[in-house]
């Protein structure tokens, strides 16, 4: 069996110091931890990248801890509106959601996009009712509302009425999860999912949905995951920068994601990361912010997850 590799993200959006308890960081740690056995698990029986993205994602989805699925973000409305993506290397398939109320997993929705052909992205309304005929779990949409998400959004809003949004800390503000992952066939996938920020307004779609921003994977390249302020992943086209520089240029991909996210989004004073893995399984999680909630799976099978600049070996 060729070489496997995994790294997933639980978003640098969530990581102000003093914003969670400990006992809310053991969790998520936990929760983290839980993502990358069920991916990993699909990776070392043999199985697909696009499988083993997709049941890392799911887990984040129905965690609390992160800003996706069950404890998404609320836009300006106090709604949710949920977005995710998948893609495959090896075909360039990829599929998307934007705008939904009521798909308890958009990653599966994603996928099942993906795999029906007749569209990259679907949104709305129309999506819900996809998923539903598709025969995916649909919920109401007060299952995806936590206690904590309603508390952002009044923070927000508060700093929106004092104009000092600019302000306000990163677990006030957004955050995102996604997987990369290489299987034992050399194909590589990326999948992300989010409920984007914080008061958003209305209708606001951002980089999670959109192939070449948020998600992008190909073969021989390497397969890319991001989060942060997604208007500047859209126009930077994130993803698919770091793939063209490996391509174009030659450079491995630590040195292609660095530059993109510690060079490039500089000027713009954004919290922005990202998780990717190259063609050879080489794994890189660079960021800018305080932190970033993120996890891998060495070679030999060993577990981490880290927060900060803390790394966590588990069991």
């Amino acid at each position: 069996m060729g070489k496997i590799a995994l790294a997933i993200h639980g978003g640098c959006g969530v990581m102000a110091k003093l914003g969670l308890s400990e006992a809310e960081w053991e969790a998520a740690r936990v929760d983290l931890g839980h993502a990358l056995k069920a991916g990993w698990a699909v990776l070392s029986t043999g199985g697909s990248a696009l499988d083993a993205v997709q049941a890392s994602v799911v887990v984040l989805e129905d965690s609390p801890h992160f800003n996706a699925g069950y404890g998404a973000a609320l836009n300006a409305a106090g709604e949710h509106e949920l977005d995710a993506s998948i893609m495959d290397g090896a075909t360039l398939e990829a599929g998307a959601v934007t705008l939904v109320r009521r798909i308890r997993n958009p990653v599966k929705a994603a996928r099942r996009v993906m795999e029906k052909g007749e569209a990259v992205l679907m949104g709305g309304h129309a999506a819900d009712e996809f998923a539903k005929v598709e025969g995916l779990d649909v919920v109401e949409p007060d299952y995806f509302t936590t206690e904590k998400r309603v508390k952002a959004l009044a923070a927000m809003k508060a700093h929106a009425a004092a104009g000092t949004a600019a302000s306000a800390s990163e677990s006030e503000k957004h955050g995102t999860v996604g997987a990369v992952a290489l299987d034992s066939a050399g194909h590589l996938a990326a999948a992300t999912s989010t409920g984007g920020y914080n008061n958003k307004p209305v209708g606001r779609i951002g980089d999670t949905p959109i192939v070449g921003a948020g998600t992008y994977a190909r073969d021989g390249l390497c397969a890319v995951s991001g989060t942060g302020k997604g208007e500047l992943f859209i126009r930077y086209a994130v993803g698919h920068e770091v793939a063209s520089r490996i391509g174009y240029l030659g450079e491995t991909v630590e040195q292609a994601a660095s530059k993109v996210i510690m060079e490039d989004l500089k000027p713009h004073a954004i919290g922005a990361g990202l998780v990717a893995v190259g063609a050879d399984g080489t794994i890189t999680t660079p960021y800018n912010t305080d932190g970033m909630f993120r996890g891998w799976v060495t070679p030999d099978g060993e577990f981490f997850v880290a927060t900060h600049d803390v790394v966590f070996r588990i069991e």
